[in-house]
């Protein structure tokens, strides 16, 4: 094939062509983008930015017949509920979902390969008859359909995020020689796999990155991203002078376990040390099946809470602690005024561990602790832990890349996938 000619649907911020055009290289493939599409205004500017081109438009009024011939259809297409649209026109109708744009323009067009990246949840979705209506319509078009479900943690990514990719062949068998690898659910996981050699990396020989491979030199980094004085100051109330203690720590108010709380912090006003033990103690013991099946995290009473907190200054304390707002009483049941958007940093990362899943809402609030200094990710940074290279010009606007780096791909596993995919079909 002297030119592969590709079109980039839902293109984001082009992680997706950005993992294409590498496999190209390898395989000495030239490739043009002959079309893409993405309706956020944002992300469209970091597209131009970084390839010359503007996508910025809604792919739902694109004519599908209008589009150019091409031979590869790339899509990271949102997942939409497929259940209203099912109770409409019945079950197997992908019609008012963003999927039937991708469905339409491979009707009309009939590329030979294309590769489709969405979140795991899709292979779950309504019971799976989401994920079945998608691969029935999409094999009802001649094509041959295969899916992995891999986590980025093992691409040299140091993030789990466990994503699905569909890929499809026209008119022949597709195969395939990467195998699905959900990965470690969590970073202490991802360190014991570690220390037993049980990673599968992409890049073998090559010792898997953690979050300390993605940080930027800590006198290069503008102290806007320091965390505040007043919740450093909170913070060493709680764990004294050595932040590195922070690592792998939550900060949210309804769940226990390695986690920091708004009453520890005295993020609402001081807490005393019999408050403190009372609301820890409510967090811990509140969704014990003693105390009802009927929601996760109840609401108590006066007595079931006094089967668990033995101290005769029930009335003070609770007094207390809903004067300051972090407890609340209705109808004679307690409950803690939860929470965690107050906080600065909502997790500081285990430098040496992996990253949580990156989302839109919550990339800006990722930390880390480097030279014991409490702090928050940069947006290079995030984008680092998606695997984009450094020479990707990122917008001059934080909150913009934070949510970019949070709907994004990762880029080494696209490569990866892509680079078996071409090399088999």
């Amino acid at each position: 094939m002297s030119m592969i000619k590709f079109i980039d649907l839902f293109a984001g911020t082009g992680g997706i062509r950005l993992g294409f055009e590498q496999v190209c290289k390898d395989l000495d493939l030239k490739n043009k983008c002959v079309f893409s599409s993405e309706i956020d205004k944002k992300a469209a500017q970091s597209y131009e930015l970084n390839f010359g081109e503007n996508p910025l438009n809604d792919i739902t009024q694109v004519d599908e017949n209008s589009l150019p011939d091409f031979d590869m259809l790339l899509a990271g297409f949102p997942c939409q509920s497929f259940s209203y649209a099912g109770k409409q026109k019945g079950f197997g109708e992908t019609r008012g979902t963003l999927f039937f744009d991708v469905e339409r323009i491979l009707k009309a067009k009939k590329p030979n390969y294309f590769l489709l990246e969405n979140v795991r949840g899709l292979t779950t979705h309504d019971k799976g008859r989401t994920f079945d209506t998608i691969k029935e319509s999409l094999e009802k078009l001649g094509y041959s359909v295969d899916y992995l479900l891999l986590n980025s943690s093992n691409f040299d990514v140091p993030q789990n995020r466990v994503r699905i990719y569909i890929l499809g062949v026209l008119n022949k068998d597709i195969e395939l020689s990467l195998n699905s690898d959900l990965g470690a659910a969590d970073t202490h996981k991802y360190k014991s796999r570690l220390n037993n050699s049980d990673i599968s990396n992409a890049n073998e020989g090559v010792k898997p990155k953690s979050v300390s491979c993605i940080l930027e030199d800590f006198d290069k980094v503008d102290p806007k991203y320091h965390c505040t004085e007043t919740f450093t100051e909170q913070l060493r109330s709680v764990i004294g002078d050595d932040f590195n203690s922070l690592n792998g720590y939550r900060l949210i108010d309804y769940r226990g376990g390695r986690s920091l709380h708004s009453w520890e912090l005295g993020t609402k006003g001081k807490c005393a040390p019999s408050e403190v033990e009372f609301m820890n103690l409510l967090i811990a013991n509140r969704r014990k099946k003693i105390f009802g099946l009927h929601q996760d995290g109840k609401s108590l009473t006066e007595d079931q809470i006094k089967t668990f907190y033995h101290t005769d200054n029930f009335s003070t304390v609770v007094e207390s602690l809903i004067s300051k707002g972090y407890l609340r009483c209705v109808d004679g049941k307690y409950n803690p005024v939860a929470g965690n958007m107050s906080f600065e940093v909502f997790k500081f990362l285990d430098p040496d561990g992996i990253s949580i899943t990156l989302t839109a809402s919550d990339c800006n609030r990722l930390g880390i602790v480097q030279c014991n200094t409490p702090r928050r990710l940069t947006p290079r940074e995030c984008a680092r832990l998606q695997g984009y290279p450094d020479n990707y010009v990122l917008l001059d606007n934080d909150n913009a890349v934070y949510k970019q780096m949070g709907n994004g791909v990762s880029v080494p596993v696209i490569k990866s996938v892509l680079f078996d995919f071409m090399s088999h079909n």
